[in-house]
C-alpha cells in the first residue's frame, strides 16, 4: 500500500493542506479577473439544491468513487510507484476524472479540472483517508459556484 506520511496527524497541522486551501481563493480570484462575472451572492438561498448538489453532494460521491475506489485499485495493481510527489495511481485517476468532465463541460473547463484532481489525489495518498480530498473538493466547488456561476 502507498505510504501515508500524515497518517494520524491533523489536517490543520499540515502546511501543504493549508496551502491547498489557499489555492482555492487564489484560483477564484484569477478566474474572476479573467472572466469578470457579476456574482449574485444570494442565489444559493434562492436555489439551495442547485448549490448544495455540486458543492457538497457530488464532491463526496465523486471522491468516494475516484479516490476511494479507482485510485486505491490502481495502487493495488501498479504498486505504489510515483513520480516525485505524485503517484501513478493519482495521475491515472486524475486523467479519468478529467476525461469524465468532458461529458458535461466545455473542453477548456474540463481540462482545467486536471490540476485540482491531482491535488485531491495527492492528499488521498498523503493521508490515506478521503476527508482531505472531500474537504478540498467541496471547498473548491463551493467557491467556484459562488463567484463564477449564478444559475438563477
Amino acid at each position: 500500500m502507498f505510504p501515508y506520511p500524515l497518517a494520524g496527524r491533523k489536517l490543520g497541522q499540515d502546511p501543504l493542506f493549508l496551502l491547498a486551501l489557499l489555492a482555492g481563493p487564489a484560483a477564484w480570484f484569477v478566474l474572476y479577473l479573467v472572466l469578470q462575472p457579476e456574482p449574485q451572492w444570494d442565489w444559493p438561498l434562492a436555489a439551495p439544491l442547485a448549490f448544495l448538489m455540486p458543492a457538497l453532494v457530488y464532491p463526496v460521491l465523486v471522491e468516494i468513487v475516484f479516490r476511494g475506489l479507482v485510485q486505491e485499485l490502481v495502487h493495488e495493481y501498479l504498486s505504489p510507484r510515483s513520480y516525485g510527489p505524485l503517484s501513478v495511481a493519482n495521475l491515472l485517476t486524475s486523467l479519468l476524472f478529467t476525461g469524465m468532465h468532458f461529458i458535461y463541460h466545455a473542453p477548456l473547463w474540463a481540462a482545467l479540472v486536471f490540476l485540482p484532481s491531482l491535488v485531491f489525489g495527492f492528499f488521498k495518498d498523503r493521508t490515506g483517508r478521503l476527508i482531505a480530498p472531500i474537504v478540498l473538493h467541496c471547498f473548491y466547488n463551493a467557491g467556484f459556484l459562488l463567484i463564477i456561476t449564478s444559475p438563477v
